[in-house]
């Protein structure tokens, strides 16, 4: 089945700023793509072209068989966008909402009462569709703003930091919504600085850094490029364990790494962790245990292994 997107060798420069530079990449039917990056990365650049909003200096986006460039308006019914900040009319009703962005396809009256029944049912708002916007939670906000993109149904979503600010139960909300889209055929470009997320809804994942994709995989792969080590640390009631006591346990269970980091020990194993041998030869030796506690690597591990930065929320 071809990728209902496909963004090749895209270009594109800010006078001397090289914003976006040869970025490259498809997602297919069904896909959830993360696109990942800080502030400055070149993704808001990138979305900005596949929407057509900004002319790339070089390259192709096409959303499914029409060229952004040359085939517009053909491009743009195919294509919902939900963007971080909230593009709703804080004094209309939910419903009005609907009914004014979906008016803008130029839908057939029983065309615009299905999709705005289908639309409130699918982000849990029908009991709220009288209530003015202004008058909705930061999270019922959210999930309004990716309803007013699903009206026309489209094929491909860009979702820009859709839970910016959300409670955990819109966030969960939309999270299924997101999962719902891809089983039901849709293409997914879901932008987010928070890699839990990425872990959990995203099969593939691009890192975006000043402009240029550094990596692009499945997401065990990205994993895989900050390392095997699993980290353990510990932490001690009594505070730091002493130097001499520290020089025995990495000659005991031979950690590939040990580091002081505060009041806390971090060891790497590049193994089995030694649990119970690790936790009973340090009560043998009187040391009372406050953390501890085991991480393996994370999609920022392998972006700070990849850009040597680290990851911003703001």
């Amino acid at each position: 089945m071809p990728p209902l997107l496909r963004v090749e060798k895209l270009q594109k420069s800010y006078g001397e700023i090289r914003a976006v530079e040869e970025v490259s990449f498809e997602v297919n039917p069904g896909e959830i793509l993360g696109l990942l990056g800080p502030n400055g990365a070149g993704k808001t650049t990138t979305i900005g072209c596949i929407c057509g909003l900004l002319e790339p200096d070089s390259g192709t986006v096409d959303i499914g068989d029409d060229p952004v460039a040359s085939r517009p308006l053909e491009a743009r019914r195919k294509l919902g966008v939900v963007p971080q900040d909230l593009a709703l009319y804080e004094e209309l009703t939910v419903e009005a909402n609907l009914l004014s962005f979906g008016g803008l396809y130029r839908m057939s009256s029983a065309r615009l009462v299905d999709r705005i029944k289908w639309c409130l049912e699918f982000v849990q708002l029908a009991d709220s569709r009288d209530k003015r916007v202004a008058q909705l939670s930061g999270g019922m906000k959210r999930r309004l703003n990716l309803a007013v993109a699903l009206m026309h149904d489209p094929e491909l979503v860009l979702a820009d930091e859709p839970t910016v600010g959300v409670d955990p139960q819109s966030r969960s909300h939309i999270f299924e919504n997101m999962e719902a889209l891809a089983r039901a055929g849709k293409a997914v470009v879901y932008t987010t600085h928070y890699m839990e997320e990425v872990e959990r809804l995203c099969a593939r994942a691009a890192i975006i850094d000043r402009g240029k994709v550094a990596a692009m995989d499945e997401v065990p792969a990205l994993l895989d490029l900050a390392g095997k080590a699993r980290r353990v640390r510990l932490g001690w009631t009594g505070g730091i364990i002493p130097e001499e006591e520290r020089r025995k346990l990495e000659e005991r269970f031979s950690p590939s790494a040990m580091s002081v980091e505060g009041a806390e020990l971090h060891l790497a194993f590049d193994g089995p962790v030694p649990v119970t041998g690790m936790t009973a030869w340090l009560a043998a030796e009187g040391h009372e245990l406050s953390v501890f506690s085991m991480e393996r690597p994370t999609l920022e591990d392998a972006f700070l292994k990849l850009t040597g930065r680290r990851l911003r929320d703001r």
